[in-house]
């Protein structure tokens, strides 16, 4: 009974590395399919060569994140490393922020998933109708995330994979079509992004790139959870980047050669789906496009769904556990699954989903990804620099120390920086509404915590020094 006891407080060790991996790579690898004419709308022939240097961006800050997550055994990520690093009002803020990105997900890709099927089988659905699927799948979803853990990363693992294994199926399908030309790629940085503040709308759309890659971060969410060493965590992190980079890269090579700027975006294909559009009316396939096309929207997406939900989930649960949210945050189920986590995210999702604009809100819910994910990465960064000089004792042992040391850590930050003003450059009304409404939300939370809650009891941070209090 003492054990059964023990079992329902919390959550458990039991995940293989290997699925800490594909529920990154999963978090990251689900935007082809649909968001395909948002990439190509900001980064035209050239999205291919926007991947493979977003890839590069990204590689030290995913190294960064290897270096300081073994450090820390427990779920909450950014909310432990800016706390340690600056102070708990600063990690309140970045965890709130890299839950922006996270939060985006389930409403934004529910309903690309609904859309897929009004477009695919010629239903016309009204975008009321659209927004009551989506809802529907929010709560189908729900129900999942509140079953036993090795389901959930099995589910997501074997969408995961399929998505994978047909989109470079697609991509050389493509490539060796007959159609493909190397001359359709001879306007590389066409965009239809207007110059910014100085600035090329081309490398105005690569920085909104950063939404395809976020996702590596959700390991560290997953290490309370992990039977394996905290120092494997960086072949999850990294893997998934490198996995996933390669593949975009590829796969939009492919896509590129195929026909130029305005054909490939000209009518619907704008609106999303551009390459299952143009497998159908530029090639005259009509098998393949559907087998691809619920392979990767209907299973990719589901996986990148379940990952980002299983990472809300516990980046809450891990607030409720460092009193950043009450205590009623920690109860799990008979699943050891977190109920109220589950549930606030449940109704902010379908909250979002009813502030959704019929024909800005793939770009709107695209770009607020990027600004949360891109302002919280900045943050980290800034207090990977910090905790290495505070704590030097720290590092003594570990073996995922980033090379070039504070350089490769400044570097990081530089181009989290940078990243995160071009990202603003691209934020239009719609994102700006979405964006403050949930940060209403977070600074209520906020100053309710610090006005009341923590005049009673204090932030409890476990560290390699055992537990502290900040």
């Amino acid at each position: 009974m003492a054990s059964d006891d023990k079992k329902q407080k919390g959550l458990q060790k039991s995940l293989a590395l290997i699925f800490v991996y594909t529920v990154a790579t999963g978090s990251i690898f689900t935007y082809v399919s649909y968001w395909d004419s948002v990439f190509f709308n900001y980064c035209g022939a050239g999205t291919f060569l926007a991947f493979a240097l977003m890839t590069l961006a990204i590689l030290p800050i995913a190294l960064v994140y290897s270096e300081i997550s073994p450090l820390f055994h427990t779920a909450g990520g950014e909310l432990i490393y800016n706390t340690v690093g600056f102070n708990k009002h600063i990690g309140f803020l970045a965890s709130w922020l890299i839950m922006a990105a996270w939060i985006s997900v389930p409403p934004a890709v529910v309903m690309a998933v609904a859309t897929f099927i009004s477009h695919t089988f010629g239903l016309g659905l009204t975008f009321g109708t659209t927004m009551l699927i989506g809802v529907l799948i929010l709560v189908l979803v729900f129900i999942m995330s509140m079953q036993d853990i090795q389901f959930l990363v099995k589910a997501q693992a074997t969408c995961l994979f399929a998505n994978i294994v047909t989109t470079v199926i697609t991509g050389m399908l493509l490539l060796f079509s007959g159609h493909w030309s190397i001359s359709n790629m001879a306007n590389l940085f066409q965009t239809s992004l207007e110059p910014s503040g100085g600035f090329p709308g081309w490398v105005i759309g690569m920085a909104l790139l950063i939404t395809p890659f976020f996702g590596f971060e959700t390991v560290p969410q997953m290490v309370e959870e992990g039977d394996f060493p905290t120092s494997n965590t960086k072949k999850a992190i990294c893997g998934s980047v490198l996995t996933c980079g390669a593949i975009y890269t590829f796969f939009f090579f492919c896509v590129a050669g195929l026909d130029s700027f305005s054909n490939l975006l000209s009518e619907d294909a704008q609106n999303g789906f551009m390459t299952i559009t143009a497998m159908k009316n530029i090639l005259g396939w009509s098998v393949w496009p559907l087998i691809y096309g619920c392979i990767s929207i209907l299973m990719g997406m589901t996986a990148s769904i379940l990952g980002f939900w299983m990472s809300t989930v516990r980046m809450m649960y891990s607030m409720g556990k460092k009193n950043f949210l009450p205590e009623i945050f920690t109860r799990v189920n008979k699943h050891q699954q977190p109920i109220l986590p589950n549930i606030f995210l449940l109704g902010i999702s379908l909250a979002f989903i009813l502030l959704q604009n019929a024909t800005t809100f793939m770009n709107d819910f695209f770009n607020l990804m990027s600004f949360g994910c891109a302002c919280a990465y900045a943050l980290t960064m800034v207090s990977a620099v910090r905790i290495r000089h505070k704590h030097p004792e720290w590092y003594a042992n570990n073996r995922n120390v980033v090379k070039g040391g504070d350089f490769t850590r400044i570097l990081a930050m530089a181009i989290m920086i940078v990243i995160a003003f071009f990202c603003t450059l691209g934020q239009g009304r719609g994102s700006w509404i979405s964006f403050g409404v949930y940060m209403g939300v977070g600074a209520a939370i906020w100053l309710w915590m610090a006005a009341v809650r923590w005049k009673k009891s204090k932030v409890m941070i476990e560290t390699p020094d055992g537990e502290k209090e900040f």
